[in-house]
This record gives structure tokens, C-alpha cells and sequence, in this order.
């Protein structure tokens, strides 16, 4: 798995391409908190050239709304392609984590 940093305003995005899983999860959990705890309190995660989301995975976006949610911060996530969205959905996390269609919808509701 990739991922790639940008910055628009006062929001971080990060996207991932390749395969969220068991061996990739931990190094995603890291970088993360890792920016969480350098204060970074808007995160977008695009997830357009995302091809796989393990159960790994979904739980590190849990775990980093709720730290978010902690510090008065917030994560939104964009771009998910049908399969991930399926993932999502059989989850339940469509209806806990916000979601949208475009990177810049997913900005602006920062």
C-alpha cells in the first residue's frame, strides 16, 4: 500500500492505493496517529485507488475517528470505489463515518 500526503487549507489528505489489510494496517495506524498527534485535526482519506479493505483496516479508520472525535476533530473520507463502499456498507460504517464523492465535497464539509 501507498499513500500519498497533500494539504488543502487546514486539512491533511492522505490517499491509499493498493491493499489495506492484516501486513499494511499497522504501518497506516502509525502514520496516522502520528499525524493526529502532531495536531493535525482534518483528515481526509481518499480512497479512489483503494483496491482492498480488510477487517485490519476498517478498524484503524474506527480507531482514528474516535481519537479524532476526542480532540474535537474530524475525518472524512472520499472517492470509495463500489467494492470498498460495499465493505463500508456490510460494516455499518456508512452510517458512523461521513462520506463523499470528491475530494473537494470532502474539504468542504471540513
Amino acid at each position: 500500500m501507498d499513500i500519498s500526503e497533500d494539504r488543502k487549507a487546514d486539512a491533511l489528505i492522505l490517499a491509499l492505493s493498493g491493499k489495506l489489510d492484516a501486513t499494511t494496517a499497522k504501518p497506516f495506524e502509525d502514520k496516522v496517529l502520528g499525524v493526529i498527534n502532531s495536531g493535525t485535526q482534518r483528515l481526509v482519506v481518499d480512497l479512489s485507488q483503494l483496491e482492498y479493505v480488510s477487517s485490519s483496516g476498517l478498524r484503524v479508520f474506527l480507531l482514528t475517528a474516535k481519537r479524532l472525535q476526542g480532540t474535537e476533530g474530524k475525518i472524512v473520507f472520499c472517492g470509495l470505489q463500489d467494492h470498498i463502499r460495499q465493505v463500508f456498507d456490510l460494516a455499518g460504517f456508512s452510517s458512523i463515518l461521513s462520506i463523499y464523492g470528491s475530494r473537494d465535497e470532502a474539504i468542504k464539509s471540513l
